[in-house]
């Protein structure tokens, strides 16, 4: 993939139908909103999609990096838990309508055709993320799914060795699990040699 599919550069050549924002970290990039269809795309940063469920528990849905596609287009609205993406760092962000991507721009501009002709990939590239957390959080303990995520991310990294992308409070989080159990786990594989950790520097020992 061309770097940000050259997204950054073509923007500057206008397009009526995009806009790109500037958020600082920990600010609120969106809410997801019933029937909006909105499309967001990470050009620089990362950022979290974050959920509070009735009783006030926090949980991360995802995790969004550079490339990134998300919005409602992507994760249908459908309960009354409040679906909020906090930037994690300093983020650039592009947004437009899912039905404008069907849409000609009357300039027909560069950026425009450069995204229709790559939105089929940055799809997947979403599926494959919602699929990977799915795949966690279908585990029943707490062991399974730090060993199941753990495997991901060293899959994903050609490394036995690799940094988690959140701090243990944000992993416990993603996890949808206690915090305090969610140590003690880890404290036990690595006492029994499945991993070495240090930080957020985890290395797989059974691999």
């Amino acid at each position: 993939m061309s770097d940000t599919f050259d997204l950054i550069n073509n923007i500057q050549s206008g397009c009526s139908r995009v806009q790109k924002k500037h958020f600082i970290k920990n600010e609120t990039i969106t809410t997801y909103i019933q029937k909006r269809n909105q499309i967001c795309i990470m050009i620089v940063g990362t950022a979290d999609l974050i959920r509070y469920d009735l009783n006030g528990n926090k949980d991360i849905v995802d995790k969004f990096n550079e490339n990134d596609i998300f919005g409602e287009a992507f994760y249908p609205v459908h309960t009354n838990n409040e679906l909020t993406v906090i930037a994690t760092t300093d983020c650039d962000v592009l947004f437009l309508q899912h039905d404008d991507l069907y849409k000609k721009c009357k300039t027909n501009c560069k950026f425009h055709n450069t995204l229709s002709s790559n939105i089929l990939e940055l799809t997947l590239k979403n599926s494959v993320h919602q699929n990977m957390r799915i795949e966690v959080l279908s585990k029943r303990t707490i062991r399974e799914k730090l060993l199941t995520y753990f495997s991901i991310l060293s899959s994903k990294d050609f490394s036995k060795s690799f940094t988690l992308p959140f701090s243990l409070t944000n992993l416990a989080d993603y996890l949808s699990v206690d915090r305090s159990a969610m140590m003690r786990e880890l404290k036990n594989l690595a006492s029994e040699g499945f991993i070495s950790k240090n930080g957020n520097k985890i290395k797989l020992l059974y691999k």
